[in-house]
């Protein structure tokens, strides 16, 4: 074996947690990336987060900027790829439409955004499938018609023209006409 290439993507929350990330993100970018590297972030609201279980968005943003700076000290083009979900059991239009902001700010494309399905065993199916968060036995918010998931997919990838009728209806349901011209 001469090289070897992440192609499925890297835990970075556990990777900005570690004191020698600098030097591993280093190496990967080196030797281990061969153009681009998925990441998955999931989601930037804080409250989806706390659901996921996953690192406030400013972790994402840290790894984002350490991994932007190696690559260009290397010399090298190399891009993130988000990995995104909608629909996710405590995720709001209003979340997405967040999201949606903070990709068109940061300037990610997301090529690959998943519809949350549930999954045997996990926190996540028992709050879809009962409307509870187990932990705390607190209300979540659980998005379930067709229509509402499509348009939180849909503004997730809001430049793809096939989407931009339902990114206008989400945008104008969430009281965000403002923004119709994403």
């Amino acid at each position: 074996v001469k090289k070897v290439f992440i192609r499925s993507g890297i835990r970075y929350d556990y990777l900005m947690a570690d004191p020698k990330a600098d030097k591993f993100i280093e190496e990967l970018c080196k030797y281990h990336v061969s153009g681009t590297l998925k990441v998955a972030p999931e989601h930037i609201a804080p409250q989806v987060l706390y659901y996921m279980r996953k690192p406030s968005a400013d972790v994402f943003l840290a790894f984002d900027k350490k991994y932007k700076q190696t690559n260009k000290r290397l010399g090298l083009k190399q891009y993130l790829i988000p990995y995104l979900i909608s629909s996710h059991p405590g995720s709001t239009l209003d979340d997405a439409i967040e999201l949606a902001l903070f990709l068109k700010e940061y300037g990610f494309v997301p090529d690959q955004v998943q519809d949350f399905y549930p999954t045997p065993g996990t926190r996540a199916t028992c709050m879809y499938y009962t409307g509870y968060d187990p932990l705390t036995l607190k209300k979540v918010y659980v998005p379930k018609s067709y229509e509402e998931k499509a348009m939180q997919r849909a503004l997730l990838q809001y430049r793809n023209p096939a989407n931009h009728e339902l990114v206008r209806k989400a945008l104008l349901r969430g009281g965000r006409a403002d923004l119709c011209l994403l």
